[in-house]
């Protein structure tokens, strides 16, 4: 029996819920799915700019397991890249450092802190028009 996958540790969820590509029908195809923890491995190694260790760490992964992530990542848009679809930023085995919200309204991420939630975008938003990410 394999062993319990560990949480991937998320610092910040993506700003958006994904991307499709320009010039092309807009249901023509299902999206391909990438998970949150392709997501964050790409933006600390990528976007970053930090080592596959660095990276592995903020993860709380090993760096061959970071590796598999990442690897699985660009294989993931590579697919949505040439095959023309989109992309759905979506699940995973993952856990977020802190609570965080969306507001229903303008789609904003909002870090939740002491209990204290509200979209700056949006004043006349309460708590209970927020969405949590969270697992």
């Amino acid at each position: 029996m394999p062993r319990p996958k560990k949480f991937r540790k998320i610092h910040q969820p993506p700003g958006m819920k994904g991307f499709r590509p320009f010039g092309m029908q807009a249901c023509a195809d299902k999206p391909v799915l990438l998970s949150f923890e392709e997501y964050e491995s790409l933006r600390l190694v990528s976007y970053e700019k930090l080592s596959q260790e660095e990276a592995a760490e903020r993860m709380n992964v090993s760096r061959p397991t970071l590796t598999r992530i990442y690897n699985s990542a660009i294989e993931t848009i590579a697919k949505a890249f040439v095959e023309g679809k989109g992309i759905e930023i979506t699940g995973g085995n993952y856990q977020f450092d802190q609570d965080w919200y969306r507001c229903r309204k303008c789609h904003k991420l909002i870090e939740g802190i002491h209990g204290l939630v509200r979209c700056g975008n949006c004043p006349d938003y309460k708590n209970d028009e927020l969405i949590k990410l969270n697992l």
